[in-house]
């Protein structure tokens, strides 16, 4: 099928890309001339394992290509989804003028009947604003559908996610347009759910909630840990064992980041209170995740007493591993306090680098260029993210190179007792607490 997807972020490029590698013609449209031009060279704006090749080896077979015109992509295509951001306002809402700047510009130039998607994640009741500006703006008169088919893509995982995904969700009114919509998925071999509008734009929402709140659940369980002496993964493998829960997100650490679950939950705050049934749990789950990093300060400032001129590393920028994105980063957040504090702040991340030094707070931080680089003459190492190469560590050279073997583990990727054994004073999450033998 001929697609266009409007907005070439992670979402629409992930989305594209996959779409064209299981055959479909795709066009990928973009409003900054830049990164059109960066894609059309080759170039890939983000880091996602696996899209680069994808992308190139569909842009060589003709099925993907990219365009700064927004009418190009309609004229060319069945469906046109739009992908652009939904960032977040000052309240918590979200900020929909792409959205609707998109819708407009589509209506403007719609002659045919055409399939318009809603990919990005929007409040409910968009779907029904997104028609009335096709609508309003279609001096053609020309026939479409509005769908919401929202996406459920984790950074780090998106390929996987996009070829192999748990279900698709296809809100529609139009039993053509859900026809057309299960011929774009039909390759995918996965469930299909058709809902209306609403309840599609809900499920997004309500899905990405529920993970917060699982981790935000774990989290506060960490503290009675910490507090009792138990161990919270002993704990949450216990919970996980129990078929009806799972062990997916019920791992403690400095609470969830991101691009996505801070702005959604408060955006689903936020239609709530505006539907006028306030989602008071929803407030608690946030409450508890800002609670965390303050848990992790105060362990590292009543550890080193005065932050003041502290050589301190910090492993980890990006909100989560296999990814570059350093939006809504608790490992941001972390390096910005302990600067604030006057600490000598040493950061690295394999693959957050780049997009990290562009971020003011944390411009007076020193960049290493390795893992080992940053804990060289340290006085405590924090671990703010949790890439495997972090994990795999040599615990002996970490030993020999920093000033005093300090660490606090903030994903909980090193095993207590082997840390005590190194000769480490040693900090987690939900977990005791170490020192050398």
């Amino acid at each position: 099928m001929d697609i266009s997807i409007i907005g070439s972020g992670y979402v629409g490029l992930v989305t594209g890309a996959c779409f064209a590698d299981i055959g479909h013609h795709v066009i990928c449209v973009d409003n900054d001339a830049e990164k059109v031009k960066q894609l059309k060279a080759g170039e890939i704006p983000i880091y996602e394992p696996g899209l680069e090749e994808i992308i190139h080896r569909n842009v060589s077979a003709r099925r993907l290509r990219f365009t700064g015109s927004i009418q190009e992509g309609v004229e060319n295509s069945q469906i046109i989804f739009i992908a652009v951001p939904t960032p977040p306002l000052p309240d918590g809402d979200v900020d929909l003028s792409f959205v609707e700047k998109v819708a407009r510009e589509i209506a403007g130039v719609l002659t045919d009947y055409r399939v318009i998607v809603d990919k990005s994640t929007v409040p409910v009741k968009t779907g029904e604003k997104v028609a009335e500006s096709i609508k309003r703006y279609n001096r053609r008169g020309a026939k479409f559908d509005v769908v919401s088919n929202p996406e459920f893509l984790r950074e780090g995982c998106a390929v996987a996610d996009l070829m192999h995904p748990d279900r698709i969700v296809i809100g529609a009114q139009s039993e053509h347009a859900i026809d057309l919509m299960k011929k774009v998925y039909e390759p995918f071999m996965a469930p299909i759910l058709v809902t209306d509008i609403s309840s599609a734009e809900l499920i997004k929402h309500c899905a990405n909630s529920f993970l917060a709140l699982k981790i935000s659940y774990i989290n506060a369980v960490s503290a009675i840990c910490e507090a009792s002496g138990a161990d919270v993964q002993r704990v949450a493998d216990g919970i996980g064992m129990d078929h009806r829960i799972g062990r997916d997100f019920l791992n403690a650490g400095i609470g969830y980041g991101g691009s996505c679950f801070p702005k959604d939950i408060a955006a689903f705050i936020a239609i709530s209170d505006q539907l006028g049934t306030p989602f008071n749990l929803l407030r608690e789950v946030q409450r508890i995740n800002e609670e965390q990093k303050t848990r992790f300060l105060k362990t590292i400032r009543d550890t080193l007493w005065v932050l003041r001129e502290k050589r301190i590393a910090v492993w980890g920028l990006t909100f989560k591993p296999d990814t570059d994105d350093v939006r809504s980063s608790v490992a941001i957040e972390l390096v910005e306090q302990l600067l604030r504090e006057g600490a000598y702040v040493i950061a690295y991340d394999p693959k957050g680098m780049h997009k990290a030094r562009a971020i003011k707070a944390i411009a007076d931080a020193e960049f290493a260029s390795s893992a080992i680089e940053a804990i060289s003459d340290a006085e405590a190492l924090v671990i703010a993210t949790d890439w495997n190469e972090f994990a795999n560590v040599d615990l002996a050279v970490l030993r020999e190179k920093m000033r005093t073997p300090i660490v606090f583990d903030g994903r909980n990727l090193l095993d207590p007792e082997t840390m005590r054994q190194f000769g480490f004073h040693y900090y987690s999450i939900g977990r005791a607490s170490v020192r050398p033998q």
